[in-house]
């Protein structure tokens, strides 16, 4: 017979490991989600051939500094709520159970969402590169599955096992982008360093903001997607209340100067005035520019470094969206923990193994995952233009609209709360912050048709906003739609459940 003493721990079923992540851990995973080498080959050729041409540079600055100001009121928050629903959790907190709940499944559909895009583009790349360099030739979908059997395997472990491995990849991935940034600053570039061309905030928002000063901007808000997940891995950081507000910080920051630096590297190494001509030649197939965006990077670092860092980035690509696929399955499946844990879904998602990490809702996950590849497979569906651009347009548009709701809620509970009195913290920054995430929602939603590739036949998105078909309006509406239906299904809970069954989504 034994005897315990002290306090009850909690059941180690329902339980996240404790201090398994610090500082940097945490950030890994923020910034591997971001996925910098993909935005950098994806992102910045479309925003300079359709957006402000050599001024791309200052839209990531601008779309950066704006989440800097997110982060003011969502660190503040973070100190008054440690929850691995993050997101909903504060929400919730702000503005009710309904609200928090209606945005818990916004947010799983995002995450959901941003995984199937990456599969959508992984197994295509993965699947070109292996049969060029070893003639392997397989379908898209072998590779997308073989990489979700790595992601599911690796995510069944402990959380620190998956830090581990994304900062080595995320290292040799900032590595590639610091060496390319460094040997085009050293060299003699074309017209060499044209701050002016960059910054200038008229040459930003020439063409205006409904313009092409909004592609580029439509597309580098769709580059920062993933530095939010810092507060899903409250519950498993040591000391949560300063790492999550420091590593959120750090996360936006370190994405930010990598997203500008680059992006003006890659404007310097082509030449300000050339660079929407250079790009457009670079990324032509068959005559149709931005056919191969990423050959803009790497023809860059060949130039500058050595055709050595272009093979090695064709090769890192991969490891970045793998690296982003481990860490968004880790966020989704800890979102689906926290709301099995809140009774708001089936309380077996907040099952864990004996590495504490959450099985059931990773399995669950994975299988939703998996369904989705096959449905698209087994239709002949295109991965990129279909499964990659239409559910990553869908994913940002979830994302920024809970970015909204988290800054309305923050400005709501401390209006509530005393005791944190910080105007700038609590009022100013998260007003500040809800205006610019507004402006870009109406941005990605006004250029849906150019982001997933949903204009109606005949129609060019990159003149003509608000140009749609009926997938693009479908998946656009889907957020609102999640959000609606999730709000009614927290009422409901709110209504047939005591107040402990869904404690955890305000606490």
């Amino acid at each position: 017979m034994s005897i315990r003493t002290g306090r009850r721990r909690p059941a180690p079923e329902k339980t996240l490991a404790k201090g398994r992540l610090g500082i940097f851990g945490v950030t890994f995973f923020a910034v591997a989600a971001s996925a910098p080498l993909v935005g950098m080959t994806g992102g910045v050729p479309v925003g300079i051939v359709l957006g402000v041409g050599p001024a791309v540079p200052a839209a990531y600055l601008l779309v950066g500094l704006t989440l800097l100001l997110f982060s003011v009121g969502y660190s503040a928050m973070s100190h008054r709520v440690t929850n691995t629903g993050a997101f909903f959790a504060y929400v919730g907190r702000g503005l009710g159970v309904t609200a928090g709940v209606g945005s818990a499944f916004v947010s799983v559909v995002a995450y959901l969402a941003i995984q199937l895009s990456i599969y959508g583009f992984i197994g295509p790349m993965l699947g070109t590169q292996l049969n060029d360099h070893l003639g392997w030739d397989q379908p898209w979908w072998v590779w997308s599955v073989l990489s979700w059997l790595l992601v599911l395997g690796l995510s069944l472990f402990s959380v620190d096992v998956g830090a581990r491995l994304l900062g080595v990849l995320l290292i040799l991935e900032v590595l590639s982008l610091a060496t390319m940034t460094v040997g085009v600053f050293v060299s003699d570039s074309p017209e060499g360093l044209d701050l002016a061309a960059s910054f200038a905030p008229d040459r930003l928002f020439d063409g205006g903001f409904t313009g092409s000063a909004g592609i580029a901007l439509t597309f580098a808000f769709a580059s920062f997607v993933g530095f939010e997940a810092t507060a899903i891995f409250g519950e498993e950081s040591r000391d949560p209340k300063r790492t999550v507000p420091r590593a959120t910080y750090l996360a936006v920051s370190v994405i930010t100067t990598l997203f500008v630096l680059t992006s003006l590297a890659i404007v310097t190494g082509l030449g300000a005035s050339k660079a929407v001509a250079e790009v457009a030649r670079l990324s032509s197939v068959d005559g149709q520019p931005l056919a191969d965006p990423a050959s803009v990077l790497y023809a860059v670092a060949d130039r500058y470094v050595g055709d050595w860092l272009g093979t090695a980035m064709s090769w890192l690509i991969i490891s970045s969206l793998f690296a982003g696929l481990l860490a968004f399955q880790n966020c989704t499946a800890r979102y689906l923990f926290a709301m099995g844990r809140a009774r708001v879904l089936p309380g077996q998602l907040a099952t864990v193994n004996r590495r504490s990490a959450p099985a059931v809702a990773t399995v669950t996950t994975s299988v939703l995952t998996l369904i989705v590849i096959a449905i698209f497979a087994g239709f002949d569906l295109d991965p990129v233009l279909n499964l990659f651009y239409w559910l990553a347009g869908t994913a940002v548009i979830a994302i920024v609209l809970v970015e909204i709701l988290v800054s309305i809620a923050v400005v709501r509970f401390f209006r509530a709360d005393n005791t944190d009195t910080r105007i700038w913290n609590t009022v100013l920054a998260p007003v500040l912050a809800t205006a610019g995430l507004v402006a870009g929602l109406y941005l990605l939603i006004a250029r849906f048709g150019l982001l997933a590739g949903t204009a109606p036949e005949g129609v060019d998105p990159a003149t003509t906003p608000w140009a749609l078909n009926a997938t693009g309006w479908v998946l656009v509406a889907l957020p609102f739609v999640t959000f609606g239906v999730g709000a009614l299904i927290g009422a409901a809970r709110h209504r047939t459940e005591n107040s402990a069954a869904i404690a955890d989504l305000v606490s």
